[in-house]
């Protein structure tokens, strides 16, 4: 694996990595991380799959080893993304897209259908009336002690980094859906993936809630490349079901993995390596 910079028409520089070898069968991958406001944590998806093709991550604008500059909007993280697949040489690649990731993968398909072979959908985009089954699911599997606590730390001008963990962790905690496990998921994910960039996370948001993926379904059904999937996990608080009504928008196959929260990679590694290396595979160049 290599990691490098690459500058932007801006200025900017962003944090790279690159793993895998070239092949002239198959198309290279871009893996875009979730967030918005979090640093690229697919590294364990990369390893899953950079046998079979050149796998490519990188840190958002405004994330981890990137530089903060804002203001953030999608429009800019898509041309971020067209930049970088420019300075990696490629004219068409597979988009993997985990979680807010799918959001901005969309975007990018949308403006830009000519350079995407084929886009796997990890855990998202959720369209539709989800958020409320969503925070239903979250609330059940706190406790009234972490919930009353995770209101607590939400609503403070500002917390101290023990407190920023504790926050995280109890938001976090609840998208596995392994109760042995969750807990130190979620601590070690709070403790690796700081420090959150809140002003990112919320510009982004707001931009997004302009033009809702909602309102552009029948743009995006027109240019997403055959063979297109989304995977789930049924144990994502966020619903399959909203997943499965998509698919049949899109016209896209849908997998949802028995026992696999929101990081499906973790709770279930071999069902998930078997179908993205599946989806992955299915994508040859050569046609």
């Amino acid at each position: 694996m290599t990691m490098r910079w690459l500058e932007m028409d801006d200025g900017v520089r962003l944090r790279t990595w690159q793993s895998g070898a070239a092949d002239a069968d198959q198309f290279p991958v871009v893996l875009v991380h979730g967030g918005p406001g979090l640093p690229d944590y697919l590294e364990p998806v990369a390893t899953l799959i950079d046998d079979m093709a050149q796998v490519h991550r990188y840190d958002q604008r405004g994330t981890g080893g990137s530089r903060w500059d804002g203001p953030h909007t999608v429009a800019r993280h898509v041309q971020d993304l067209g930049q970088l697949i420019d300075a990696w040489g490629h004219d068409r690649v597979v988009l993997v897209g985990h979680s807010y990731g799918t959001d901005l993968t969309s975007c990018f398909v949308r403006a830009h259908p000519e350079r995407v072979a084929r886009v796997v959908y990890l855990c998202g985009p959720f369209v539709g009336p989800w958020r409320d089954p969503t925070r239903t699911a979250e609330r059940a599997r706190r406790s009234d002690s972490q919930q009353a606590r995770l209101e607590e730390l939400e609503v403070l001008a500002s917390r101290t980094d023990e407190e920023e963990i504790e926050y995280l962790a109890l938001s976090w905690f609840t998208d596995h859906g392994d109760p042995n496990h969750a807990w130190e998921w979620a601590m070690e994910s709070a403790h690796a993936l700081r420090p959150i960039n809140w002003t990112m996370n919320a510009q982004l948001n707001a931009d997004k809630r302009t033009e809702p993926l909602e309102s552009d379904i029948d743009r995006l059904r027109a240019v997403l490349p055959a063979g297109s999937t989304i995977i789930g996990g049924a144990e994502d608080p966020r619903p399959a079901a909203s997943l499965r009504r998509l698919g049949v928008e899109l016209g896209c196959d849908v997998t949802i993995i028995p026992g696999a929260g929101h990081h499906p990679w973790m709770e279930r590694p071999a069902e998930f390596a078997a179908v993205l290396r599946g989806a992955v595979a299915d994508t040859d160049r050569r046609w």
